[in-house]
């Protein structure tokens, strides 16, 4: 079983341009019952605040289908706080709720997090997954 946290750059991805690889990663994620989704009710307000941005025009059905899948399928936790450095702090909450559930952090900033193998690109993280079934 692996365990993933989605990165809201991710999602924002998977929503504005359906055939690249964040949305591959979360179709990944949502369909297989290999893969466990994780959440925080931090992330989800950060995903619905960064969703509701008027710069990147997604509608509210767009928004309120990606929330509500995430909520659907994934498994809400509350993380404990790290103390750990990070450069943007509004981070934090994707960092330690992949910790908390030992999960696989999937984001485009992978230079806001330290170097660690569990936080990698959508790109990185669907080469990992083809690397795991050969």
């Amino acid at each position: 079983m692996t365990n993933v946290v989605i990165d809201t750059n991710v999602l924002v991805s998977a929503v504005l341009s359906p055939n690249g690889n964040p949305a591959q990663v979360l179709k990944i994620v949502t369909d297989s019952e290999e893969k466990s989704l994780y959440y925080s009710s931090e992330i989800i307000g950060e995903y619905r605040k960064v969703l509701s941005y008027d710069k990147l025009k997604i509608g509210n059905e767009e928004k309120t289908r990606a929330i509500d899948l995430i909520q659907r399928i994934g498994k809400r936790i509350n993380p404990t706080v790290s103390t750990i450095t990070l450069p943007d702090e509004s981070d934090r909450i994707f960092y330690d709720t992949a910790k908390e559930c030992g999960a696989i952090l999937v984001t485009g900033n992978i230079k806001h997090y330290p170097t660690e193998p569990s936080i990698m690109t959508p790109a990185d993280f669907i080469i990992s997954l083809k690397t795991d079934e050969m």
